[in-house]
């Protein structure tokens, strides 16, 4: 996949309030899709497609088991994204300028 699809894959996963506050439940461990759907508030299909996106962004991994899905932060995908972050915002002092 080319470098900047993947990449706005992981923007767009942060780019919804909804999936900033999925991100937010499971910041204390790996959570059941049945407790997000309590405490969000949002359809099973909702859910669904928010966490799609999560976990095709590589952040949130899931689980199958039984009949329900279970959802954690990827430690991995975490600091995937912190070291992404480092390197889109890193400034290069030494690169010439190549205005004018």
């Amino acid at each position: 996949m080319d470098k900047h699809k993947k990449t706005a894959k992981i923007f767009k996963a942060f780019c919804d309030e909804q999936r900033l506050a999925i991100l937010e439940l499971l910041q204390d461990g790996e959570k059941c899709a049945c407790e997000l759907l309590e405490k969000l508030d949002i359809t099973q299909s909702t859910l669904s497609h928010h966490m799609k996106i999560l976990c095709e962004s590589g952040i949130v991994v899931g689980r199958k088991d039984g009949k329900w899905m279970h959802y954690s932060i990827s430690e991995s995908g975490a600091e995937h994204v912190k070291k992404l972050i480092n390197e889109i915002t890193l400034v290069n002092l030494n690169k010439p300028n190549s205005c004018c």
